[in-house]
C-alpha cells in the first residue's frame, strides 16, 4: 500500500493548476444513463473515483470513449453514449467503493422503471443516509423495498412530477432527484434542495440535454419533466475543495501559490476565514492568488455548513492550519457526526486539539513535528499532507489511496512549487 513521505519547513511559491471538480463529475457521469445520445464531459479529472463511476457505468451498459487531450491541466474530455440500458443492477462490489454510486439510482429508475442499487460504501465519517432519497422517489410513485443490503425502486410507467421537501439539505439527495425529475411525467418542486456549485453544474448539463431547469443556486428547484432528453457537451467546473486544500498549503507553509483556474466565488466562505486569519488573498484573472509570506497567521472560529455556510470537505485541512497559527480557534462540525478521526494523527505531531462534542478547540504551537501518520479518510488525509509540509522533519502518511480518490496529481502539483514529497509504492 502507497505511502507519501513529506520533508516540511519549505514555504510553497508558485502556480498550482486546479483539476475539474470530482464532486461535479460523478453526478454528470451518472446522467448519461438518462438519454440514448452522447452526453461528453470535458475538464474530467483522473481520480480513483472516476474511474470507479465509469466502470459502474459500462456495467449498465454506457459505452465509454476517453479523449486525454482535454481542456486545463490534464484534463480529459469523456463521451458516454447509452443506446440501452443493459442492467439495472449497481452491484455491491463496485458501490461499496463509492457512496456516489448511489447516484446512479434516480436515472436508472426514470428511463427504465425499474433500479437495484446496492446501499453504498465510502469513507467512514459518518451516516450518510440513502432515506432521504427513497422517501422523495416513493412520493414520485416509485415502489421501494430494501432486500440483502440492495435497494429496490421500480415504477409502473413514469415517475410522476411532484412537491418534495426535503427535512435536510442532502447534496446527492438533490442531484439524484434532479435527474429523476427530468424524465418524470409533469412537474416537480425540490423545497430545501442543496445549493452547492455542484448542483448547479449538473442542472446546467441536465438543461443543455433539453431538461426544464428554474431556480438554479436556491433552495427551491422546479424540473418540468421531458419523455426523453438528447446529448449534449459540458466541461466540469473547478474543484473548489481541492483549490482550497491548496490555498490552505500555501498559508500553512507560510508561502505564496496561484490557484490557476480557481473560481473565487465557488470558495468565498473559505477565503474570507483565510482573510480572518490573515492570509492575504486576491482575485486575478487567472484565478486566485493566497500569500502568506511573513504573515503572522491567527486562528479563527469556524462552523461548517451547507453552501454558501464553510464547507464540511475543508474542515479538517483549515484545523491543520490553525494548529500552527497563533491563538485559539473553535472548529464545530455540524454535517457529519464522525469526522474529526484526523484529530489523534494531528495530535502525534504535536498539535494541541482538544475535543468536546462537535466542536475542536485547536490551540497553536510554535511548529509540528513530523511523524507517521494514518490517513482514515480522503480530506483527513489531505490535512495530514498539509500538517506535514509545515512540520519539522520527516512525515510519513500512510493509506493514501483516499487522497488518489480525490486529489489529482498531488505529489507533482506540490513538489512543482517547492515542497520536499514523494511517493513511496508498497
Amino acid at each position: 500500500m502507497d505511502s507519501i513521505r513529506i520533508r516540511g519547513g519549505r514555504p510553497l511559491n508558485g502556480v498550482i493548476p486546479i483539476s475539474g471538480a470530482k464532486n461535479a463529475a460523478l453526478p454528470l457521469m451518472a446522467a448519461s444513463l438518462l438519454t440514448a445520445e452522447t452526453l461528453t464531459l470535458e475538464n474530467l479529472p483522473h481520480l480513483v473515483d472516476i474511474t470507479t463511476m465509469a466502470n459502474l457505468l459500462t456495467a449498465h451498459g454506457v459505452s465509454l470513449h476517453m479523449n486525454g487531450a482535454g481542456r486545463r491541466c490534464g484534463g480529459r474530455s469523456l463521451a458516454m453514449t447509452t443506446p440501452a440500458i443493459t442492467s439495472t443492477t449497481a452491484h455491491y462490489d463496485l458501490v461499496r467503493k463509492m457512496r456516489a454510486s448511489i447516484l446512479v439510482l434516480g436515472p436508472l429508475l426514470a428511463r427504465e422503471g425499474r433500479a437495484r442499487v446496492s446501499l453504498p460504501g465510502g469513507c467512514a465519517i459518518g451516516a450518510r443516509p440513502v432515506d432521504l432519497h427513497l422517501k422523495a422517489l416513493a412520493q414520485m410513485g416509485a415502489a421501494i423495498s430494501i432486500d440483502g443490503g440492495y435497494v429496490d425502486a421500480r415504477v409502473d410507467g413514469r415517475l410522476k412530477g411532484a412537491h418534495l421537501v426535503f427535512p435536510q439539505v442532502t447534496v446527492t439527495g438533490t442531484e439524484n432527484l434532479l435527474m429523476a425529475a427530468a424524465l418524470a411525467d409533469g412537474e416537480t418542486i425540490i423545497d430545501n434542495a442543496a445549493r452547492e456549485p455542484e448542483v448547479t453544474d449538473l442542472a446546467q448539463c441536465l438543461i443543455a440535454m433539453g431538461a426544464e431547469i428554474e431556480g438554479l443556486g436556491t433552495q427551491r428547484l422546479v424540473v418540468r419533466g421531458r419523455e426523453s432528453l438528447h446529448g449534449a457537451t459540458h466541461a466540469v467546473l473547478p474543484d473548489r475543495i481541492e483549490a482550497g486544500s491548496y490555498a490552505v498549503a500555501a498559508a500553512i507553509t507560510r508561502g505564496e501559490v496561484l490557484l490557476q483556474y480557481a473560481d473565487a466565488a465557488q470558495m468565498a466562505s473559505l477565503l474570507k476565514v483565510l482573510s480572518a486569519a490573515g492570509a492575504a488573498v486576491s482575485v486575478e484573472e487567472g484565478g486566485v492568488r493566497v500569500s502568506a509570506a511573513d504573515a503572522p497567521l491567527k486562528g479563527v472560529d469556524v462552523m461548517t455548513e451547507p453552501h454558501p455556510g464553510f464547507p464540511t470537505d475543508m474542515q479538517a485541512q483549515v484545523m491543520a492550519l490553525f494548529a500552527t497559527a497563533e491563538g485559539a480557534a473553535m472548529v464545530t462540525e455540524t454535517i457529519f457526526e464522525n469526522r474529526f478521526m484526523h484529530v489523534p494523527e494531528l495530535k502525534r505531531m504535536g498539535a494541541d486539539i482538544n475535543i468536546h462534542n462537535g466542536s475542536a478547540i485547536v490551540r497553536g504551537v510554535r511548529r509540528l513535528s513530523g511523524a507517521p501518520v494514518m490517513a482514515t479518510d480522503l480530506r483527513a488525509s489531505m490535512s495530514l499532507v498539509l500538517a506535514g509540509l509545515a512540520a519539522e522533519g520527516e512525515t510519513m502518511v500512510n493509506r493514501v489511496y483516499h487522497l488518489d480518490r480525490g486529489y489529482e496529481r498531488l505529489e507533482q502539483k506540490l513538489a512543482a512549487c517547492g515542497a520536499d514529497i514523494e511517493r513511496v509504492r508498497g
